[in-house]
Parts: C-alpha cells; structure tokens; sequence
C-alpha cells in the first residue's frame, strides 16, 4: 500500500516542497508540493528525480573501515573506535594543527550540517579548515562582512517586489539560485517582466536566463569589475547618487567616488568589450527604476577579482538607495537567527588573523583556501597536515590540480571521510562513514533560510524510518565528535551540552525574553523526539519569531512548527538596517581600507589586460549540482554533457569540428575534450562544466564512471586566487586550445 510524506528538496538551494510517494520504505514517486507556503507546487528535474538518487544502489549502506591497505564494511562501533584510535594517535604525536576538517557544499543542505561542524572544529582544536566557500561565494562573504560587519549578512534580490534586476555571472534558471533562495526562479523573473520591470543579463554565456532577459550584453569574462566600477563612475559624474532612507546609515561616500575618478566608460570599454554608452545606459537605468537590485553570483566571485566585484554590486544598489528597501536588496530574517536587537556598534570583520602555514594564506572567516591543502599535507615541518576528516566533500574533483591533491590524500597518516559514495576523494580514507539517504533523514534550511527571498519556515521529519542498522547523520556526527574529543559516551550528551550552553546565554541576556529564568525548567519544556530537533526547538523559540517559552503565545515552536507540515509564511522581507549592523561604526563602511588597497591591482591589470587571450569559464545544469548526481541515469546525458563549448569563429579560427576532439591547456594541466560549437557562447571565450572527471580507479559510482566527462579544474595548478577572499580563479583564466589529429 503507498503513501504519501512531506518533505523539504535538499538536492539544491531552492529548497522545494515535495509531495512523496512511498511504497514500503522505496519513494517511488516526487512531486511538487502544492500547499507548500515557499514553493507552491514548483518542481525541477533534480527533485523529481529523488527516489532514484534516494535508492541508488551504489550508495554505502554501512561503514567501511581500511584493513591491509583494504576497505571492508564494518560495524558502527568498529568504524568509530577506528576513527578515535586514528585521530588521537596523530593528535598526540603531532598536535591539533596536524589535522585538516574539509567540508563540502552538501553540508549546508541537511541538519547535521547545519549543527555539528562547529562543534567538530572545535573539538579537534585545529585552525586547518577548508570548504567549498573558496571554491565557491566566500568574496561574497568578505564584502559583505566589510560593508556590514556581519559575513553572514548576504543581501538577495527582493524577487517578488522589484522591477529592475540587474543580473552579472548567474543563470538561476538553471541553478535554481544561488545565495538567493528562491523557488521557481524561472516563474518569477516571468513575473517582474509581467508587471512592466526590466531584466538585464551579463554573462559571457548566452544562457537560459539570458534569453529571459529585456537586454543581454556579452561582457568579457572577468571584467565584471570594470564595467561596474564604471557604472559607479557614472552615478557620481551625473550626479545620479541618491542613498535614500540610508543616508544616515552610510559612510565612505565620498572615498568610492575618489577609487571610481580613473574607471570611465571610455577607459573600461575596450576591455570589458561593452560600449561606453551602454554602461552609461545601464547606470542611468539603475538609478532612475523605482525599485531596482543588482545579482551577482558564481560567474562574478570565482574570478580575478571577486571581492571588488562582489563590494561593487552591493555598491550600486546603496548608491542608487535600493538596499534594505522593497524592490531592492533585502536581508532576510530566518527563523532560527538570533533575535533582533537594538543598533549598537560591533566588532566589525577582520582578515588574516592567522595564516596558512607553507604559503602565508590569509584565514578568512576561519578557512584556508582549498587550493592550500595538498601543500598542507605534502610539505614536512611543524604543523604538518597528517591526518583529515572530510565532509560531503569531494576536492579531488571540484580543487584545482585534483591529481596532486590525490596524491597527496593518499599520503595522509589517517583520513576520515563522512559520505553515502566511495567517490574520488574517499577512495583513500581509512575510515568511511555513510549517512543515510535523504528520505531518512530530517530536512531544515539552517543555511538557505538565511539567503531566503520571502521570509518562512519548514520541517520535514523523515519519510521513511531509517533502516536496520543504519545511523541517523545527526548521530554521526555527534559521535564523531565525542572521538574528536577522545572521549566516549552517549551522542545525545553532545546536544543537550548545546542546549544548556544556550539556555544559559539566553537567561543570562537582559534582552532576552528568558531572561531572568531558570534554565533547567526552560529545558524541561523542549519538545522533540531528537537531541538536534530539542536544539531546533530551542532556536526557534528564542529566535525572531519564537514564543520565548510562553513570553509569547502566538511565536513560534517546534511544536507549532510540526503541526503546519506545509510550512509557516513569515511575510516579505522587511528593512533591517540599522540593527543588522556590526561595523565597528555602526554603519555601512562603503570604502574598507582592504577594498580601497586591492583597487590599484585592478587598474594594474586594465592597463595590462590583452584582449585576444581565449579564456575559459565554467556553465551550471539544471539536472545536476556540482559532482553529486552523475550517478542517478535520469540525471546524465541530454543537455547534462562535459562538453567544450566553442563559438563559431573561434572553432573556424583554431581548426575545429563539431563533436570532435581539442586538446585544453591551462597553468596545470591538459585535457583532451570534445567539442561542442554554439554560438551561445562569445567568442574569445570556451565553457566546460565543473564536476566531472569520473574516471578514477577504485570509486564505487557506475553510473557516473560510464559518464566520466574530464575534470575541469585539472587544467589549474592553484596559483590563481582572489587575494582577499582566498578564493580560487575557476572562470576567466586563460587557456590553450588546438584540435586533436
């Protein structure tokens, strides 16, 4: 007999609502929740596809544990005790530092994600932090903490209400968004243009989103920078700059008109291959729509210049007063933030409180850069990375120079990885720990709630009990921190640690709606069959909207929360500013000295800038995320193909056919790639997608070794980052390019 289940979509940022059918314990069907407040019944290709990925055969069922240079499954308790056995030893020869936590983008999208690193970071002691965030959004989150104060405070385009978007280095109708949280993307850039807005798109590519748009301009990869700066340029020589309700919430104004005085349109033009009269036309629209938001995202961050980049988007949209206003860029306010408090100055955002150790990278935010760990590992000395527990994380594939980092993982003295695959990067720990599928498992947006375009709400229980055997992610991980720890013991005491430390805070605040309370009796009133959903009970109930544990009848509760399984609506983002603000001034510094000393690099590179180099960047698909699906049938092939796109005249130029074969060089390597001509792309400029490169022996992933494709970040050796963010250049670096005879 089947049934049906709720659940919330982890397999991308749009976090949609899915109506399952399940038969037994098999999903055998998805479809799009119609009732779900967020989503309203909005489906892709990856969500529909979830049974398949759910009940992919090639996904590890129990834990696999090295043996004579062997893997073999294992029980948990095997697994584990090899897990404290391999991490003490190298912590009591070598110390905390020779130990590396990689996490990778699927752990932002379940709840043991959302809860637990944190607290295995400091459980190890170690500063040897990597994550996809500098692969990926992290110069989002340098501007933003330099500006704001707060790295987390990401503004998103408010999607519902604006009527002018600007949108630079993103195709959300593939991607679902990106650092925008936003159910059917695609239905609501239909509805801007529906109500009489515009969309502009700059983009090397023309993508899907691009043929959405009112205007499309082919702007040269990596000049992203330039063409904004330019726009900046243009609001402060027409005197075009009108901040608005933030007048009094700004600083710095006068200091970005000095930094735009050299980047004319005139200057910019040539190298950004966009008329000086259509950046004219562009900052001119900007400021003179009545509600207007600037989007920038991957195409704009992993390049040369991210950071600049990333500050100037935010720049426009303060400058033209369309930040922290309907319309405009808006900050949302999640459910389990930390409630909101009257303004008062912060400590602000610093870089580089410590560095790397073999090449003297920056920290930024608490990471290394991802392109620092084979270096970590391969080079001797004090401090040596010997052992690594990895997270949902795949570097061998989606790092530069994948193959040195593979050689250097299968050097490490221990290595530990959480992951359902023997993947690429895997294959070589010691110890292997597989959660279990999606449909077992809870589902809350710690993270996308943060970056979602309509503040709300949702949870989802598991759909179907977890299997004999099996154990929960948040048991996992809790128990991988009891071994980080050296300790044993039960893994719930590693939650109701949390919840104590939390409710003692919170008694403790005079702010608080506790406070003054007893934390014990506020512990006796949380609900929740789990220690993490007791920890979201907590959250939410003295969060923004919560009942404050009956300060507040009507607020909000785990309780409540389980009781409306299409999710609570919490209303349209709102302004925030100036409580938002952590800046040591207390408002927005507009010109940071770390932005202002990197604007002499870019006027360095416009005069250096060649245009005739063929320069490569990346191309997201609607049917995968990263390197996670290529094992599921219904995802690969079609359009979902690791192919070179090439322009016409480039293919004519270099001497290459349609579904032949060119042979791609970059700084670290070669690639034989098949050729894809279209004139999607601009010419001077060849795409291929990140992600792939299945072709490496001892994986367990048959689905995605027959569609192996190439692995695109094989052409980088690391050497090419944004200095402020650490952020490796994936887009716009240039490469070599010549038929294979």
């Amino acid at each position: 007999m089947s049934r049906t289940a709720l659940r919330v979509c982890p397999l991308c940022e749009a976090t949609c609502g899915l109506s399952l059918t399940i038969e037994g314990s098999r999903v055998t069907g998805a479809r799009g929740d119609r009732d779900d407040v967020f989503s309203r019944g909005f489906i892709c290709p990856k969500g529909a596809a979830f049974g398949a990925l759910d009940a992919d055969p090639d996904r590890l069922r129990r834990p696999l544990v090295r043996r004579a240079g062997r893997l073999a499954e294992a029980t948990w308790d095997e697994a584990f005790a090899a897990v404290r056995a391999g991490l003490r030893a190298v912590s009591r020869e070598h110390g905390p530092q020779a130990t590396a936590v990689v996490l990778g983008n699927p752990m932002v999208h379940t709840v043991a994600g959302g809860l637990y690193p944190p607290l295995l970071i400091g459980a190890l002691g170690t500063r040897n932090v990597f994550t996809a965030s500098t692969l990926d959004q992290m110069p989002k989150h340098v501007s933003s903490g330099l500006l704001y104060g707060d790295a987390n405070a990401l503004p998103v385009p408010d999607l519902d209400r604006t009527d002018h978007l600007l949108i630079i280095g993103a195709n959300p109708v593939d991607s679902n968004g990106s650092l925008c949280t936003a159910p059917d993307f695609p239905g609501k850039l239909k509805a801007i243009r529906r109500r009489g807005g515009r969309i502009t798109v700059l983009d090397p590519r023309r993508t899907r989103t691009a043929r959405m748009a009112d205007r499309y301009m082919a702007v040269r990869p990596g000049a992203d920078a330039l063409l904004l700066f330019a726009m900046v340029h243009v609001l402060f020589a027409e005197d075009l700059v009108d901040l608005g309700d933030l007048s009094g919430h700004v600083t710095g104004v006068e200091d970005v008109r000095g930094l735009a005085a050299d980047f004319t349109p005139e200057a910019v033009a040539e190298a950004c291959d966009v008329p000086a009269d259509d950046i004219r036309t562009l900052a001119r629209e900007l400021a003179a729509a009545e509600r207007a938001a600037v989007y920038g995202r991957l195409g704009s961050c992993t390049v040369e210049f991210g950071t600049l980049t990333s500050w100037l988007v935010d720049v426009l949209t303060i400058l033209t007063g369309n930040l922290d206003r309907p319309g405009g860029l808006m900050f949302p306010l999640a459910a389990t933030a930390r409630a909101e408090r009257p303004p008062e100055p912060g400590k602000g955002f610093a870089l580089g409180r410590w560095h790397s150790r073999v090449s003297g990278h920056p920290e930024v935010k608490s990471e290394l850069p991802a392109v620092a760990l084979a270096e970590e590992i391969e080079t001797p000395g004090d401090g040596q990375v010997r052992a690594v527990v990895v997270a949902g994380a795949n570097p061998v594939l989606s790092a530069p120079d994948g193959d040195r980092l593979d050689r250097a993982l299968a050097g490490l003295d221990f290595m530990v990885s959480v992951d359902p695959y023997l993947n690429e990067t895997s294959r070589h720990a010691h110890v292997v720990l597989p959660p279990p599928p999606p449909s077992q498992s809870p589902h809350f947006d710690y993270a996308f709630n943060a970056l979602a375009v309509r503040n709300q709400v949702r949870y989802s229980r598991p759909a179907v009990p977890l299997a004999e055997g099996a154990l929960s992610e948040a048991a996992i991980f809790a128990r991988l921190v009891l071994c980080a720890s050296d300790q044993e013991g039960d893994p719930e005491a590693v939650d109701a640690m949390v919840v104590d430390a939390a409710l003692g805070k919170a008694v403790a605040d005079p702010l608080s709606p506790v406070h003054g309370r007893v934390p014990a009796e506020l512990g006796a009133r949380l609900t929740g069959e789990t220690g993490a959903e007791r920890r979201l009970d907590t959250m939410l109930r003295l969060g923004p909207y919560g009942d404050g544990f009956g300060a507040d009848p009507e607020g909000l509760s785990l309780d409540r929360l389980l009781a409306h399984p299409h999710g609570i609506d919490l209303g349209p983002l709102r302004p925030r500013i100036p409580a938002l603000l952590k800046t040591r001034s207390g408002t927005v510094e507009l010109c940071p000295e770390p932005i202002a000393a990197d604007v002499p690099r870019l006027r360095r590179a416009l005069a250096a800038r060649t245009a005739d180099q063929l320069v490569l960047i990346g191309r997201r698909h609607l049917r995968s995320n990263n390197s996670w699906m290529h094992n599921v049938p219904v995802l690969v092939g079609g359009s979902n193909r690791c192919t070179l796109q090439v322009h016409p005249a480039d293919a004519a130029r270099l001497g290459l056919t349609d579904g032949g074969r060119a042979r791609l060089k970059g700084d670290g390597g070669e690639l034989e790639v098949p050729v894809e001509i279209t004139d999607t792309v601009r010419a001077g400029v060849v795409s291929l997608p990140h992600g792939w490169g299945h072709d490496r022996p001892g994986t367990r992933t048959a689905v995605a070794a027959d569609h192996a494709g190439v692995n695109v970040n094989q052409l980088l050796d690391g050497s090419r980052l944004d200095p402020l963010s650490g952020t490796a250049v994936l887009n716009g670096y240039p490469v070599q390019l010549a038929p294979v005879t």
